[in-house]
């Protein structure tokens, strides 16, 4: 069977998506699973039930979220090469990025000046879930910062020319799923106690 070049193009693209994809689900299994433990874990005689969410990590789900409105433009910028535009919002979707880590550690030492450590004789059960499952969230926040580190320097080189568009919607989808992943832990850790 001969297959041209479009077409196996389109299977490339179709596989780096599914690739993706099956990552994303089991990423959220991940997240699942920890908050299925969180959930058990609460009924332990030394869980704190007055935790209070750090006001940082308040901030930290305004930057996210305005970060997904951003990539989301940034995006629908490129596919109609309106080149600057799409530049100016893929930089400041990293900024965003970036202050949302940064609030993730001011929210940490908010944690600690209250008097909780992640280990030792002031951790608790609670606290160190907390950590746990902000920190794993923070490495895919990393990883996202990376990528679109990538999709920035692609577009300063112009690759994403013509519908070739794959790496910022990518880029854009994954950025989308730590977005949500976030908006999903904040709301867990407000409602559940």
């Amino acid at each position: 069977m001969d297959l041209t070049q479009g077409s196996q193009e389109l299977k490339i693209n179709r596989a780096k998506k599914n690739m993706l994809w099956f990552g994303i689900v089991s990423l959220t299994m991940s997240f699942a699973g920890l908050t299925s433990a969180y959930v058990v874990s609460k009924e332990r005689p030394d869980w704190i039930a007055a935790f209070e969410i750090p006001q940082a990590f308040y901030i930290s789900l305004i930057l996210i979220i305005f970060s997904s409105a951003t990539v989301h433009f940034a995006l629908r910028a490129i596919k109609k090469e309106k080149h600057s535009q799409g530049m100016l919002l893929l930089v400041t979707t990293f900024i965003l990025g970036l202050l949302f880590v940064i609030f993730q550690f001011v929210g940490f030492s908010e944690i600690i000046k209250d008097g909780y450590n992640f280990t030792g004789p002031t951790s608790s059960i609670t606290t160190s879930f907390i950590y746990l499952v902000v920190l794993l969230h923070v490495a895919h926040v990393f990883a996202g910062l990376i990528s679109l580190l990538i999709v920035i320097y692609n577009h300063y080189k112009q690759k994403y020319k013509n519908g070739k568009t794959l790496g910022v919607e990518l880029a854009a989808t994954f950025w989308h799923f730590v977005d949500i992943v976030w908006i999903y832990l904040f709301l867990f850790l407000y409602f559940v106690k």
